[in-house]
């Protein structure tokens, strides 16, 4: 089977983390550790994530015309990312305020900035497109008319018409969204529970449920990032689905395990080797 090239679609941000002993409530104001700037946004995260499993990778996105901008694609390039396809704009580097409890649990803001003005004029060539809803609907449309076959990670949910949603070859959801979503018009939706694992799903029908393995989890950002980037490269492959899924579930849940959305990224074989240990 031969390596997909991969280009995602899709937000670049810097993280502003804080570390608190437990989340805040509704109304509630809690103390926290000095604030740490990593770089991230969904589309970022998983264009890393995809070079690191072995890829060749190209990220589309809006940065601003700032020094946030430069930080970010700096990190891009540095992680062997094709960044030619992404633009500077007149607007702020998006932001995502990030906050995350002792058991690895977060709260998410995201501020969009840049990534509000992100269109998609032309595709890299590639086998695969991944994009998320973090970026506009538009995007996603206009990389879908280039017709490569497109995964997407339809987070946040309730953004895409279940008539955009249908043209994907693949959609990737958390049990949450998948509650918003008429999984009976899908053909083929991949549904996450976190520490639980991630499910198949056809036509509404459940296929099969893949459980993640134990860990030590730090911190959960960016895992389900993770796990989005390894199932789309594996399906691109041609693996079975089963296949793809248990190595997307051990890929996520080994990216919980360093903070930060790019502190644990794993390669392809460590995954591999690590599904053999324990079979």
């Amino acid at each position: 089977m031969t390596t997909p090239r991969v280009a995602v679609v899709g937000s670049c941000n810097v993280d502003v983390v804080v570390s608190v002993h437990r989340l805040a409530q509704p109304g509630e104001t809690v103390l926290g550790a000095d604030p740490v700037r990593l770089p991230g946004g969904k589309g970022a995260n998983q264009a890393v994530a995809a070079r690191r499993w072995g890829s060749p990778t190209f990220l589309v996105a809006h940065v601003g015309e700032d020094a946030d901008g430069t930080w970010a694609l700096e990190n891009l390039r540095a992680a062997g990312v094709d960044v030619s396809s992404c633009q500077r704009v007149p607007r702020s580097t998006g932001v995502a305020y990030i906050t995350v409890d002792d058991r690895g649990e977060n709260q998410i803001v995201v501020a969009p900035g840049a990534n509000a003005t992100l269109r998609v004029p032309a595709l890299p060539p590639v086998d695969v497109v991944l994009a998320q809803l973090e970026v506009a609907l538009e995007p996603v449309e206009e990389a879908l008319s280039f017709g490569v076959p497109l995964v997407l990670n339809a987070s946040p949910a309730g953004r895409a018409s279940t008539s955009v949603l249908k043209r994907c070859a693949v959609v990737v959801v958390n049990e949450h969204e998948a509650k918003e979503l008429d999984l009976s018009a899908l053909d083929h939706c991949v549904v996450t529970s976190g520490a639980r694992g991630a499910s198949l799903w056809r036509h509404g029908a459940h296929v099969l449920t893949i459980p993640a393995p134990r860990v030590a989890a730090v911190d959960t950002v960016g895992a389900g990032d993770v796990f989005c980037a390894t199932y789309a490269l594996e399906w691109a492959r041609g693996e079975d689905p089963e296949v793809a899924l248990r190595r997307a579930v051990y890929a996520g849940a080994r990216a919980t395990t360093q903070p930060g959305a790019q502190g644990a990224l794993p390669t392809r074989e460590e995954i591999l080797e690590w599904i053999d240990a324990e079979s």
